[in-house]
């Protein structure tokens, strides 16, 4: 498993020894954990709550997920991916099998978990066997960029949902138009958008020039727009249920294996596995293996590593009713977007999840169902502008032709696997007639 995790020192290995081969490890661990600014970092960690809250807010209060545990073992994993891989490599909720259990009263914990544990077993087989590497290279960045392209739309237009209605979240569905005014008023949700809006900018290029700006901008720069909106969800959500903080409990839940039966693994694998896997494949691994390039060019994280952490951390924290989790591209999007640089950004949000669900366990839940779904709305808004825009690099016709499918098939058919085979279908139907007009031309040459 060359692939797999922290990339050895060169100068740890050989005469030094074990010693010295720890010693290069422990130094590749800081660095991938060194703040490369302290508030952009920080507010880097808060880029991936718009899409994480809502979904496992839902199976809390539909399906009765533990949310202490969740919290517990999703702060573990994002430790340890920060650790690895030095970029802020996300953990979301693996998301077919969320639509599955929130579209379906009788797929349950045991179903939801089955779902998870099987994906994550091929996802890792795919992983140990190398085959992921092989796929990784298979698949064309025309039908990657749709991919991504069909995942940011996908999480922009949910993002006005949230913005322009309210939302029943244990049911999924969206409720009446969203008052204007409030304490989760679409007036407070616009203004979220505004001040990111200013505060962000368009992205990486405006930031590149900030060194040439005056100093006033260069300041506003600075100022975590992910943080406050944040902490002004949170002051809000006390603020309209302030009983929610008397009800909050000490200690973390009381983890139990979850007991899962032939049927549950059979309902799991048919309505949550099989849905899932092409996006795992595709979205966490291929896809964020891509943009970790594109944003990361001296970085090199390998298709198998990606599969093997994805899935060993779900075959553990799984069996103790952990929500099902993944690494995602819009997640990555929404994290550099906000300013995450490194390891360290992902890290320091695992301690907040560890540390509030030791503390805290489940009775979080009561204050969280206050937050204000508006500004989670403008959160989710920029992350998935920010993975569509990744597939601005499409240069050629062919390629945006193969990319457009590829987002159309995806967005109609809400299926990225059949928005994956129509954009290879096409991308090869188009290579073999390039090979026939070539051939044409040479022939027509010769003859000549």
């Amino acid at each position: 498993m060359a692939g797999v995790g922290v990339v050895v020192d060169p100068e740890a290995v050989g005469g030094g020894g074990d010693g010295r081969m720890k010693e290069g490890l422990a130094r590749r661990a800081v660095e991938n954990l060194r703040f490369r600014s302290v508030w952009g970092e920080v507010n880097g960690a808060m880029g991936d709550l718009g899409t994480y809250i809502p979904i496992v807010l839902s199976l809390a209060l539909s399906r009765q997920l533990d949310l202490g545990t969740t919290l517990v073992f999703t702060g573990i994993y994002n430790a340890i991916t920060g650790l690895l891989y030095g970029v802020p490599m996300p953990v979301q909720p693996m998301k077919s099998i969320a639509a599955a259990a929130l579209a379906d009263p009788s797929f349950a914990i045991p179903e939801i978990m089955a779902a998870g544990i099987l994906t994550a077993a091929f996802v890792l087989f795919l992983g140990l066997t190398r085959l992921m590497d092989l796929v990784y290279r298979f698949v064309p960045l025309s039908v990657v960029r749709g991919i991504q392209l069909a995942q940011g739309l996908n999480f922009a237009m949910a993002a006005v949902k949230y913005i322009r209605y309210e939302q029943d979240l244990g049911k999924g569905k969206s409720l009446g138009r969203r008052p204007w005014v409030g304490l989760d008023g679409l007036v407070l949700a616009i203004a979220a958008v505004c001040f990111i809006v200013l505060v962000n900018g368009a992205g990486e290029e405006q930031e590149q020039r900030q060194q040439q700006q005056q100093w006033w901008r260069r300041r506003l720069g600075s100022v975590p727009s992910a943080v406050v909106v944040f902490v002004v969800g949170v002051a809000f959500a006390v603020a309209r249920h302030p009983a929610a903080v008397r009800e909050l409990r000490a200690g973390p839940s009381r983890m139990r294996v979850v007991h899962i039966s032939r049927e549950a693994w059979k309902q799991g694998f048919i309505k949550g596995a099989l849905p899932q896997i092409p996006l795992s494949v595709l979205n966490s691994v291929v896809a964020v293996c891509k943009l970790t390039r594109d944003l990361f060019p001296e970085r090199k994280e390998s298709p198998t590593s990606v599969s093997v952490t994805m899935g060993a951390m779900n075959l553990v924290g799984c069996w103790f009713g952990a929500m099902p989790c993944c690494h995602g591209a819009g997640g990555l999007a929404g994290q550099y977007k906000f300013g995450g640089r490194s390891g360290g950004c992902v890290a320091a949000l695992g301690v907040l999840k560890l540390a509030l669900g030791l503390l805290l366990g489940g009775s979080m839940l009561r204050v969280l169902v206050q937050f204000p779904v508006g500004l989670l709305g403008a959160l989710l808004l920029f992350a998935g502008v920010e993975l569509a825009a990744a597939a601005r690099d499409m240069s050629t016709r062919a390629e945006a032709f193969v990319m457009l499918l590829c987002t159309a098939v995806s967005l109609v058919g809400s299926s990225a696997a059949l928005g994956f085979l129509c954009g290879m279908l096409a991308h090869a139907l188009l290579y073999l007639r390039a090979c026939a007009l070539r051939e044409r031309i040479v022939s027509s040459q010769t003859d000549l």
